[in-house]
């Protein structure tokens, strides 16, 4: 009996609650219509979650960042469980944003390993792959024990700032962590580069003791894969102006834009900060000198690539 490929399977997206309108926006991308699902809550809080089409032989894409509150990931798990037990033939969890990415070492006694337990539960849940953007460290890949595409929003960010004809830029990175970032986004703009030496007396927490590199008289680019509070951003934002940066932007993937981030960013001198859709902002968080840039072509490609089993890394050449 012949094996049945998969890219002969029939695709099928799925959106869980946390960002519909980026799954949307890949539907359209595709020309694939997203799939009927029931996702409700018991009184309680307790999810449910119901397949209202067929998926028994199908090839499930599960459209879900797991940013706070925690019913995101409780959600894109029992989405998994559900097309696995519907006999999906594979289940894919498309995760923009993956969170507890930063407890990703044991760094002092007696504390977890959370982005270890959540790769764990997606892989026991039944996810046969993830498809990921920008994960926090990349030896987060290592935590699963399935295949992971990992996705890069840098051609995304670099058409942008291609796009605005910036002279004499430098490019930042805020700490030791972000240096290979900033690098990979200096080459691709032919830009220098800069490290601030930081420390983090506590966790969200962030105080600029030196700038290495030239940045006096010179547009300047700082980067990051995520702005939470904004404290390690807007500290390196000011300390560029203190040495005479000319006009500062700032880029992040994810824009998780907690607690005093909006305040933060609004009172800075900063020119422009521009994230991607990987979560979904909501309109009061948003800003005037907040950009935020599509990631949906990609995700949409990766997706069709990864159907009809061609190399996602292509994307990235």
């Amino acid at each position: 009996m012949a094996e049945i490929s998969l890219s002969r399977t029939k695709m099928l997206l799925v959106s869980g609650t946390a960002n519909r309108p980026l799954a949307e926006e890949i539907s359209a991308y595709l020309g694939q219509p997203l799939c009927q699902v029931t996702i409700k809550r018991f009184a309680d809080g307790e999810i449910f979650v119901r397949f209202d089409e067929n998926v028994r032989g199908q090839d499930v894409f599960i459209i879900q960042p797991t940013n706070p509150p925690g019913d995101h990931i409780i959600e894109l798990l029992i989405l998994i469980d559900a097309a696995k037990r519907a006999s999906a033939a594979r289940v894919t969890a498309v995760i923009p944003y993956f969170g507890y990415a930063r407890q990703d070492r044991k760094d002092q006694p007696r504390v977890a390993i959370s982005a270890k337990l959540m790769a764990n539960l997606i892989t026991t849940a039944g996810a046969d792959r993830v498809l990921a953007l920008d994960f926090h460290q990349h030896q987060l890949q290592g935590f699963f024990d399935i295949p992971v595409d990992h996705l890069y929003a840098a051609p995304v960010f670099t058409q942008h700032y291609r796009q605005m004809n910036l002279r004499d830029l430098v490019v930042v990175a805020p700490d030791v962590g972000s240096a290979k970032m900033a690098r990979g986004f200096a080459k691709r703009l032919n830009a220098g580069f800069a490290i601030i030496d930081k420390r983090r007396p506590s966790a969200n927490v962030a105080e600029v003791l030196n700038v290495v590199g030239e940045v006096e008289g010179r547009d300047c680019l700082v980067t990051d894969d995520m702005v939470d509070t904004a404290g390690t951003m807007t500290e390196a934002v000011r300390a560029l102006k203190r040495l005479g940066a000319r006009d500062i932007y700032c880029c992040a993937s994810h824009a998780l834009l907690s607690g005093p981030a909006v305040d933060r960013l609004v009172a800075s001198p900063l020119k422009e900060l521009a994230v991607t859709n990987t979560i979904l902002i909501p309109e009061e968080r948003r800003f005037d000198r907040l950009k935020v840039l599509s990631i949906a072509p990609l995700l949409a490609r990766a997706i069709s690539y990864t159907h009809s089993d061609q190399s996602v890394s292509s994307l990235f050449d």
